[in-house]
């Protein structure tokens, strides 16, 4: 866990920080406020936006990075896939267990529903299946899964990590969830990933092993006559 760190100095401190601040936000917040929140922001662009950015927590981009990795070493297509299984498993464990409303059920209990401002062609979830959010556990989780994977470079790291956490943002967004789901399915999400790779890594890579070959790789022109 200390090599982890060391080598993703970034990214364990970009997640402390969410987890400090997401944590202060959370204390303060009346349930429900986050959502009203951004009623003024629900405009044409911003909606398209949030809508394409909580895409980038679904399965096509398990698939995607998962179709990648097998032209650079098969374990790190079994690592996403399992990931994602991981991920699905857990997200609808937690959410059966805890059967919380979603902010429409919420608003709409509270005779309150008026208040909120909808986003035009979103698929508006009302079940109770709020909490935690299993977009940004995804989310978080293939991410925070790529920065270990991935060189180590500053960049890299801020990047996916922003990525993860609009994906959040865009659930409260789009009246999706509340921020103490957001909140939650990072957490989980990150600490999922950290598990995963730690017990990957106890299977060193060697590269004579199938699964730490690629899969497909490119052929080599030879020299001309």
């Amino acid at each position: 866990m200390k090599e982890l760190i060391k080598d993703n100095r970034t990214y364990f401190i970009c997640l402390l920080s969410f987890a400090v601040l997401g944590g202060v936000y959370l204390f303060y917040l009346q349930k429900g406020d986050d959502i009203l929140f951004f009623n003024a922001y629900r405009k044409t662009l911003a909606n398209y936006c949030f809508r394409f950015a909580t895409k980038m927590g679904e399965p096509p981009v398990y698939l995607l990075f998962g179709i990648a990795g097998l032209f650079y070493k098969f374990r790190y297509s079994l690592l996403i896939a399992l990931t994602g299984f991981v991920v699905l498993g857990v997200s609808f464990g937690l959410k059966t267990f805890f059967a919380m409303d979603r902010p429409v059920a919420f608003f709409d209990k509270l005779k309150r529903i008026a208040e909120v401002t909808l986003v035009e062609g979103v698929d508006i979830h009302s079940g109770p299946t709020s909490f935690p959010s299993g977009h940004t556990m995804s989310a978080f989780a293939i991410y925070s899964l790529l920065i270990f994977l991935l060189p180590k470079k500053t960049v890299i790291a801020v990047s996916l990590f922003l990525t993860a956490l609009l994906v959040g943002i865009s659930r409260v967004f789009l009246v999706q969830h509340f921020w103490e789901d957001v909140y939650a399915g990072a957490l989980i999400g990150s600490a999922l990933a950290i598990v995963i790779y730690l017990v990957q890594a106890q299977f060193k890579e060697q590269p004579a092993r199938w699964f730490d070959r690629p899969v497909f790789t490119a052929g080599k022109k030879g020299n001309a006559a």
